[in-house]
């Protein structure tokens, strides 16, 4: 390729800033820098242009001097800006305007916490200044819940204004117009106050645009700079992740236009509008943007997506199309991803907390990286996520930073610091130190070997620390791949990075890859990847048709129009019609399901729906073959093909592989000879330098090759080869089998290191379960409200690992599965999947269904899986089997103790609805289950989560050896014990051996507590003497609650990231009087105790401990629904609905009570408000916090929530609570937390307390409003005074 002039591809990231620069008749040109150093420059891409025009010019150009652009065509940028923004919260003053009573709503977010076990909540800040609520509401017309909410055009008042056709299709009701007099009031406000950008997200504008539209004309008319409006850039239903990106756009764009216009200001006129030098911008969906046209939604994956970009193109092979794993690790972070002829996309993602709706790349980051710092904690190692940075840096920078990931590879030898750029200490002209790094860790190694029984070398330390972070960058590589239904040995790792290229290797040995390509720019691959970019620009618009291959018209008139405005506006961008291509997608769904598909047209057809089955049955393993397909939005990607783009070698280095012929190069030909730490100990490694190697050279691991901006490290058992482009690594030894042959697993010393990856790789089986279940099932609480659990356990029944869902099924699951086992006492055979919900055999309430399945090997039992899942009905007297009144368990639904529902590899179906439907029916006044179908989906889709367990069980197995991996759950289990006794041994010596509290249920009931605790070896007694009787209502707890509370509050306590097993119950003995409120009879009602009395006992667990204020004690239960069984005995279709609603966290010794969030025992998130409305016949009123419910103190509790709902047709409805009567305490002075409140009001009629618990039929025009408790507050008045 020709060309007259310098074109420049910068990638800013979080430590480096890599670029390269393609000048005419020379070799490409690199330049690596620190992404901050404001002691030697302002601007790191501006400093890298410099440097480059030095070269090209071949003069000095001073840094205060703007840079003449005369010598340049092109610069593109990748840059961290806006995710850096977005990550420190120093974006733009932002003011958000949203419909009147959801003011609110982006504090709440869905209401889950990020991490259940710590009592202090820590979740960042909304991104606005001030929000503005906006006098207008409008909803959908009908609901999608059952047949008879359809509306037909004809149902549609005729000449009534106030009901338009939205742009899905869906008739819309506008219930309050736009009262614009307030609207200008409340921006003339807003822009007294300085502010001059805004956010505006109105319920129902994905559909309904009108009114947003028309407050952003009068905004921009007053003068505010940036408008940022959520129907257009992310026109899709979900009231919070709209008004998220719309916030996230205001928040950001006005910060990227400031920097952008800072870059320019580096430079003479011709970046300046209508300059001579092309600026362009990569956007997180891997396409360009004009500078014009780039904005902060758009952002926020620009530095990663350069990467996937440039593995892509250079190494995927269309021919043979084996996919490839690209894998960036840099100094920050380490991004991984997939990609298989086409780039993944994702729609909605979480970055820094905040949960946005915008084409990204699919990308996964995990926080290891170079700078990713080493710790050893509770006796394991731990790398990250905490990063030592750019500045410091780690202690090899010379800069006073930690130790570090980097310093590992320096002191096992795999970075040769005469070899490594010298651009560090404070004259950044160092070289890296290699004797502080030294220094360091043997400090480190003092306390390891103090705390540990197998005294280990400097080597073997620095050693472990590389390979847990090698295991933690593992870990979501399975996810991406293992989790869709793809084999990840069955791949090509694509390595790329500053540090990718130290760890290649031992990432391809783990997931069992054979082919590592890592690109002769690895190092600057994401800066290489804009040079092979295409201009992208994206329309999607909102859709809800049901997709009909014959009566396809209308949808393909709008694909028609939204592809023309597409290719006319790329033209304008000076494109040719040959050079862009446009990619059509229908974004689809099956009916009552939550899982969208984007879903690109077929070559030569439009039948949509097939790509659609196929995929769908590809990712999750099922079809829904009699359920219609749901159109919820229509895409169109432009593409424009640029011919200033560099070629790529993705076919070109497959057939290279293939037919070049090989010369070996052997030590004799190597730049040095290093001594260099491999698995078993140091050995002589031969340096070759890149630049000195050949196609075809050959050389056979260990060795190093060195290139300026990276070091590749070649394990032994590896062979690198080099073609034209990459460095190929054939990994000969897929295996990292490290057993010996099977025996004794007590043969097996424990190591501190091993410890790690044990914990990683059994979380890993747990939340790779929790996938698969999330994406199988079909019901709202399991894949969108997230109610379920998956766990593993040793033969003895206990507890291994429990991904973090639910904390309420953390002990309880254990007990159901210890349970089976002493029931069907050695007749548990291999392929048998069993079910389980009483109370009585460790179940939780019956609406949480239990599957377990063992895992044999060599014809025993050694490990059990199981999922446990809230299913949305099963029976009883009230929709959704959550009644507030029932006495008796028979009342609450189908109970089941022990039941084969896979037995011989065939599912009992006739079996589990005789169990579901039927038996049920039978009691007066009982129903079966209202929805069998969703159940039985669940159901299999429980059965598949535990059958991906099993085969990860089994990998883990073959990998290691059985006797490895069972040693190792002994010592998981012993590491939570140890630190379990060591946190109740200093919780004696703090206060007292004796710890005692009491609590009260809303009935009067108490739930009292002594804890005993022996100094000396940490064990304890739990006793719960005292506690009240038995009830003859809901609120009983089984057993198994009360376990769980007590692991769960105990994680807490430790306040340490350790695996959660059996372990952290061994020191402990537990007393429960037969017969009581926590130990009730078989028959005792118990749907309350797993809602309620679970989180009163946290309460008490956690007060009789000191640790903080009470928080909301309560789920807030609270159930709509229509159906079932009639006073006739009749039985009629109908739906169900359920949710638990957030409250205030209570405060503690250092902290405020969060708002407005779930806590404790349950962390289930609650249906969009958008979502609601569209699915069910309800108008949600206002969903906000409740001023001052919480406690107020040295440290405030925080506040629950208001949620108000009118209903519009006749529902049976139904209320369990508690915190009605008794206020959730405060500790140390602190005042305590408001109780909540429960109210009911008649159309045309007062509102009446509803009581706690309570039932009813509502009719239209009825509304409910619950006020959920606030937390207590921490710490008297008196203490904030002084």
């Amino acid at each position: 390729m020709t060309f007259n002039k310098t074109r420049v591809f910068i990638d800013r990231g979080g430590t480096f800033t890599d670029c390269i620069a393609f000048a005419p008749n020379r070799d490409p040109i690199v330049i690596k820098l620190l992404s901050e150093d404001p002691a030697n420059y302002a601007d790191a891409p501006t400093e890298a242009i410099r440097r480059i025009l030095q070269i090209t010019l071949g003069k000095d150009i001073p840094r205060e001097q703007p840079l003449d652009t005369t010598s340049i065509e092109l610069i593109r940028m990748g840059t961290t800006v806006a995710t850096n923004a977005l990550l420190e919260r120093k974006g733009e003053s932002v003011a958000l305007f949203v419909t009147k009573g959801f003011k609110d709503i982006l504090h709440i977010q869905n209401q889950a916490r990020p991490k259940i076990f710590d009592l202090e909540i820590a979740m960042p800040g909304v991104l606005y200044e001030t929000v503005v609520e906006v006098d207008e509401r409008v909803s959908l017309v009908g609901y999608t819940a059952h047949p008879k909410g359809k509306v037909e055009d004809d149902d549609i008042p005729k000449d009534d204004p106030s009901y338009v056709k939205g742009i899905t299709g869906e008739w819309v009701h506008i219930r309050k117009n736009l009262d614009m007099d307030h609207v200008k009031q409340s921006l003339e406000t807003v822009f007294n106050k300085g502010i001059r950008s805004i956010a505006i997200c109105l319920m129902h504008s994905f559909t309904f645009t009108a009114h947003e539209l028309q407050v952003a004309k009068l905004a921009a008319s007053m003068g505010f700079t940036n408008i940022s409006t959520s129907s257009q850039l992310s026109p899709t239903i979900k009231l919070v992740p709209r008004g998220n990106s719309a916030v996230t756009d205001a928040y950001l764009t006005p910060s990227i236009r400031r920097y952008i216009q800072g870059f320019k200001s580096g430079f003479d006129a011709g970046l300046t509008e209508g300059g001579r030098v092309q600026v362009q911008f990569m956007k997180s969906d891997g396409g360009l943007a004009d500078v014009r046209e780039f904005n902060g939604l758009g952002a926020i994956l620009s530095g990663p997506a350069g990467g996937v970009v440039g593995y892509a193109l250079t190494s995927f092979d269309p021919e043979n199309g084996t996919a490839v794993i690209g894998f960036d690790m840099g100094g920050t972070s380490t991004d991984v991803s997939r990609y298989a002829g086409r780039y993944d996309h994702v729609f909605e993602t979480t970055t820094a907390g905040i949960t946005i709706q915008a084409p990204q790349l699919d990308i996964s980051t995990v926080a290891a990286g170079g700078g990713s710092r080493l710790f050893f904690r509770n006796g394991m190692f731990a790398v990250g996520p905490e990063s030592a940075g750019a500045n410091p840096g780690p202690t090899c920078y010379k800069k006073g930073g930690p130790l570090a990931i980097t310093d590992a590879n320096l002191l096992l030898g795999r970075l040769i610091p005469s070899y490594f750029p010298k651009i560090f200490g404070k004259t950044e002209k160092e070289a890296l130190d290699a004797t502080a790094t030294k220094r360091a860790f043997e400090q480190l190694s003092k306390e390891i070997n103090r705390k540990s029984s197998k005294k280990m070398s400097l080597d073997e330390i620095a050693y472990g620390f590389v390979e847990v972070a090698n295991e933690a960058m593992c870990r979501p590589i399975r996810q991406l791949t293992q989790a869709k239904g793809h084999d990840t040995s069955k791949h090509i790792l694509a390595c790329f990075g500053g540090a990718g290229g130290q760890h290649a290797c031992a990432i391809a040995k783990s997931l069992g890859i054979k082919t590592i390509l890592i690109h002769r720019h690895s190092a600057i691959l994401s800066a290489y990847g804009l040079s092979l970019a295409d201009i992208v620009h994206e329309v999607q618009e909102p859709c809800q048709e049901t997709f009909d291959l014959n009566k396809l018209k209308s949808i393909s008139d709008r694909i028609e129009a939204m592809s023309k405005d597409s290719t006319e506006l790329l033209k304008k961008q000076g494109f040719t019609h040959e050079n862009i291509v446009i990619e059509p997608y229908l974004n689809l769904r099956y009916q009552g399901t939550d899982t969208s598909m984007m879903t690109l047209k077929p070559h030569g057809s439009s039948d949509f729906a097939s790509v659609f089955i196929q995929n769908h049955k590809t990712e999750f393993g099922f079809i829904l073959p009699d359920r219609p397909i749901i159109i919820d939005d229509i895409r169109i990607r432009a593409i424009g093909k640029g011919s200033s783009n560099q070629s790529a070698s993705g076919t070109q280095v497959h057939k290279e592989i293939a037919t070049m012929t090989r010369t070996r190069i052997d030590a004799s030909q190597a730049k040095s000879i290093e001594t260099t730490y491999w698995a078993g100990g140091r050995q002589d490694t031969p340096v070759f330098m890149l630049s000195d190697l050949e196609t075809g050279h050959e050389i056979s691991g260990p060795a190093l090759i060195i290139d300026a901006t990276a070091t590749l490290v070649v394990e032994p058992n590896c062979t690198a080869l080099i073609t034209t482009e990459h460095v190929v690594i054939l990994v000969k030894n897929t295996s990292s089998k490290k057993s010996t042959p099977a025996g004794d697993s007590s043969g097996v010393e424990k190591d501190p290191i091993m410890l790690s990856v044990f914990g990683h790789r059994f979380m890993s089986i747990a939340e790779q379960m929790g996938r698969t279940l999330q994406k199988t099932a079909i019901s709202t609480n399991i894949k969108e409200r997230l109610d379920f659990s998956c766990a593993l356990f040793g033969p003895d029944g206990g507890l291994v690992a429990n991904a973090p869902h639910i904390p309420v099924h953390l002990g309880s699951m254990q007990e159901a599965v210890r349970w089976q086992m002493k029931h069907l006492d050695g007749k548990i055979k291999d392929g048998d999947v069993l079910m389980t919900n009483h109370p009585a055999a460790g179940g939780s309430h019956l609406p949480d269904i239990t599957i377990i399945t063992p895992v044999f090997s060599g014809g025993q039992i050694v490990f059990f899986v199981a999922s446990r899942g809230h299913h949305a009905d099963i029976g009883g007297i009230q929709p959704g089997s959550m009644p507030p009144n029932s006495c008796e368990l028979y009342q609450e639904g189908a109970a089941v103790k022990s039941f084969h529902l896979v037995k011989d590899g065939v599912f009992d179906e006739q079996g589990v609805t005789n169990i579901l439907v039927h038996e049920p029916a039978q009691y007066e006044g009982c129903s079966g289950s209202r929805c069998l179908s969703d159940n039985l989906s669940d159901l299999k889709a429980q059965v598949a989560a535990n059958q991906r367990g099993i085969l990860l069980v089994q990998g883990l197995i073959e990998e290691y050896g059985l006797h490895v991996v069972q040693a190792y759950m002994h010592f998981i289990r012993e590491n939570a014990e140890v630190a379990v006794r060591n946190m109740l041994i200093e919780a004696s010596k703090k206060t007292s051996p004796i710890l005692e509290a009491e609590e009260y249920m809303d009935d009067g009931s108490a739930i009292k507590l002594s804890i005993k605790i022996n100094s000396k070896d940490g064990s304890a007694v739990f006793d719960f003497t005292g506690t009240g009787r038995e009830v003859y209502a809901n609120t009983n707890a089984p057993k198994s609650v009360t376990y769980s509370a007590i692991i769960y509050c105990l994680r807490c306590l430790i306040n340490l990231d350790m695996p959660l097993n059996q372990g952290a119950l061994q020191p402990i003995s537990i007393i429960i009087p037969d017969g009581s409120l926590l130990n009730p009879s078989e028959k005792a009602a118990v749907v309350g105790g797993n809602v309620l009395t679970s989180q009163r006992l946290c309460d008490v667990i956690l007060k009789a401990f000191g640790a903080c204020a009470a928080s909301q004690g309560c789920c807030n239960n609270f159930t709509f629904g229509s159906g079932g069984k009639d006073k006739d005995g009749n039985v009629h279709g109908g739906f169900g609905y359920y949710e638990t609603i957030a409250g205030g966290s209570g405060a503690g010794p250092t902290w405020n009570g969060r708002s407005g969030v779930h806590t404790h025992m349950t962390n289930t998130r609650i249906t969009d408000p958008e979502i609601l409305e569209r699915r069910y016949p309800v108008l949600l009123r206002q969903f906000g916090l409740r001023p001052n419910s919480g406690g107020d103190g040295l440290f405030r509790g925080g506040d629950g929530v208001v949620r108000e709902l009118e209903f519009l047709e006749p529902l049976n409805v139904s209320m369990l609570s508690e915190r009605r009567v008794f206020r959730p305490y405060g500790l140390a002075g602190g005042e305590a937390g408001s109780t909540g409140l429960n109210l009911l009001q008649r159309k045309g009629q007062p509102a009446v307390n509803f009581g706690g618990k309570n039932a009813t039929v509502v009719n239209a025009g009825d509304v409910i409003t619950i006020m959920t408790p606030g937390g207590g507050g921490y710490g008297g008045k008196a203490s904030k005074a002084g």
